[in-house]
């Protein structure tokens, strides 16, 4: 079987999407790891309610835990020079007003763009919407990070989204496991592939056409 990107990995390539300037809010799961990988000059917002931190605290450095500062997904983090703190409403005023990139999970994503990243269902596989609609919609640039299948070998990246939508028509770029896509207005577009991967084989894990870039090239980091 071959090789495909670890979580860790997949959040080190997104983290590279993030340039000098930018505000960022980190969703749940893979997001999350990408503040391991802080890029200088990045301010991280987390959803509930915190600005400019610094790197996730590491098991091995678990000694440097507070318990005050911790992220949307529950994680701790280190404190960095000028980080603020403040309450929800201030957040999502943040969070709405499309000056974030946004990184978020995904169960799903359309050749339309559309997010599903949560289901109302009982299963144990994603959760209650919560932020994740304001995230989409007001969000300034949307990544979703996520493996390319479900663990029983069903497409994430479809035709038409199945589980219950978050957003329409939100998402820019997708990062998984074999492949980054970005959204646009002709379709699907292949940019990177992981190594040893062929367009035709990740092709046949993703149920749209794919549109191949003319510099089409293996996921560097």
């Amino acid at each position: 079987m071959k090789q495909r990107l670890e979580r860790e990995t997949i959040a080190m390539r997104a983290a590279k999407e993030l340039q000098d300037g930018d505000y960022a809010n980190l969703g749940i799961g893979i997001p999350n790891l990408c503040a391991l990988y802080v890029p200088e000059g990045v301010v991280f917002q987390s959803e509930n309610g915190v600005l400019g931190y610094g790197p996730l605290v590491t098991l091995d450095e678990v000694e440097k835990a507070d318990q005050h500062y911790v992220d949307a997904g529950a994680r701790y983090f280190t404190q960095a020079p000028g980080m603020s703190v403040f309450d929800l409403v201030t957040s999502f005023a943040m969070i709405k007003s499309g000056r974030l990139i946004s990184i978020m999970g995904g169960l799903q994503v359309s050749e339309k763009g559309d997010l599903a990243n949560w289901n109302t269902t009982a299963d144990p596989i994603g959760g209650p919407i919560g932020g994740a609609m304001d995230l989409a919609v007001g969000a300034k640039r949307v990544i979703i990070t996520m493996e390319h299948m479900t663990k029983d070998g069903k497409c994430r990246i479809v035709r038409k989204c199945t589980y219950p939508l978050t957003a329409k028509e939100c998402v820019d770029l997708v990062v998984t496991d074999l492949a980054v896509i970005e959204v646009t207005p002709k379709g699907l577009l292949l940019k990177e592939v992981a190594p040893g991967w062929t367009i035709k084989e990740v092709q046949e894990l993703t149920e749209p056409e794919l549109i191949i870039a003319p510099d089409l090239k293996e996921i560097e980091l």
